[in-house]
């Protein structure tokens, strides 16, 4: 992994701090973020936020707006953890679906499978750069009306059918975290083309305040509704502080300039890396079309616990930084969290995650990765 943050984003920041008085908190640049970035992607509305996590909470917080009284939300067992904590937290139940080995994302038959008449959405994460969507699914979601929420933390720029992800769904989430495919140090954004969820989020993100809209028409109701309140201090909801600062819109509008340069350099690198690893050993049969490769997949085809030490030994007597078990670590239903929520031994239907949970491994991928690194690495997992 090499710095994402360069010297052209710091400079900007500097220039910003010269100023005689400078705005530090939300103000022009993250609301210029907001707007560029709806724009890249293809959206109307953009709320910047300070992380991830916060994006998936402020989404599910927002379902719950809809379906005050639950229901159940279909996630995948292999994800980040806020994907799945932020189901709970707003009072939702997990239902799982495994995952396509070649996408590493829900599987869209178990998906279906698993819809019930309490189903109120499908929260589908594109892992590391893959597109998981598929032209069935969307159409059976459209004719049940169930509402799609698509996590792009890892995928910016993958697309599928050619039109990005995160512009699909009803509600899409971003992360700008530091090993990113671009970063604002920390940070999110939540993404839609629903004007009423705009208007909710961005009051969702400063506290429920009603003075965070920007639809005059929205002041208005709550004003004419609470006469005996303060109109600056309307609160309409008990929500959150997850705004984000100038310094994150700063260097977000400095890093979504070169974006799209970024992921066709990991798209490149990735192809070079799956030309050259051993197909006999490792999985290579992945979806490549619309990726947008957050990081390289190493995921034996047999189980051979043997063969992960010595794979293991040999990346780390080389220096090569790796993580296990893909998104999030593996199988989240093995996590302590979800301990006395779902069924013991639940993590046993869903072999594909397991076998990833166990035989999978990640290793980085970055813009200015070279050939000859690509190739170096290669050759020590090659040699296993």
């Amino acid at each position: 992994m090499r710095n994402n943050i360069l010297r052209e984003d710091l400079d900007a920041v500097i220039e910003h701090l010269k100023q005689e008085d400078p705005i530090l908190t939300h103000g022009a640049n993250v609301r210029a973020f907001e707007a560029e970035w709806s724009a890249w992607l293809g959206v109307k509305h953009s709320v910047f936020v300070n992380s991830g996590a916060s994006a998936n909470l402020l989404t599910m917080a927002i379902l719950k707006i809809r379906y005050p009284e639950g229901g159940e939300v279909i996630v995948p067992p292999l994800a980040w953890v806020s994907d799945i904590a932020s189901v709970l937290q707003n009072g939702f139940k997990p239902v799982f679906a495994d995952i396509d080995p070649r996408t590493l994302g829900m599987d869209p038959a178990k998906i279906l499978a698993a819809i019930t008449d309490k189903t109120r959405a499908v929260f589908l994460t594109h892992v590391q750069g893959f597109d998981g969507l598929t032209d069935e699914l969307l159409s059976e979601l459209q004719q049940r009306h169930i509402p799609l929420i698509e996590d792009v933390c890892e995928s910016h720029g993958a697309t599928h059918n050619g039109k990005k992800l995160g512009s699909y769904g009803w509600i899409s989430n971003f992360s700008f975290y530091y090993a990113h495919h671009m970063s604002t140090i920390e940070g999110g954004m939540v993404c839609t083309n629903d004007q009423e969820v705009y208007q909710h989020v961005r009051m969702l993100r400063s506290h429920g305040m009603v003075r965070e809209a920007n639809d005059p028409a929205v002041h208005a109701a709550y004003r004419l509704a609470n006469p005996d309140l303060h109109p600056d201090f309307i609160f309409a909801f008990p929500a959150y502080n997850t705004r984000n600062t100038e310094i994150g819109g700063i260097m977000g509008r400095s890093q979504l300039k070169r974006l799209d340069l970024n992921v066709k350099r990991r798209t490149e690198n990735l192809l070079r890396f799956l030309k050259q690893i051993d197909s006999d050993k490792y999985r290579t049969d992945f979806k490549i079309e619309g990726s947008s490769n957050y990081a390289f997949n190493l995921i034996l085809k047999r189980p051979d616990d043997e063969l992960v030490q010595r794979l293991m030994k040999a990346m780390n007597d080389s220096g090569i930084e790796f993580r296990r078990g893909s998104a999030g670590g593996g199988n989240q239903i093995r996590q302590p969290y979800l301990k006395g929520i779902v069924p013991k031994d639940h993590h046993r239907a869903f072999p594909e995650t397991e076998h990833i949970h166990f035989y999978g491994f990640y290793i980085g991928n970055f813009p200015d990765l070279r050939e000859t690194e690509i190739d170096q690495l290669c050759a020590v997992l090659n040699s296993v």
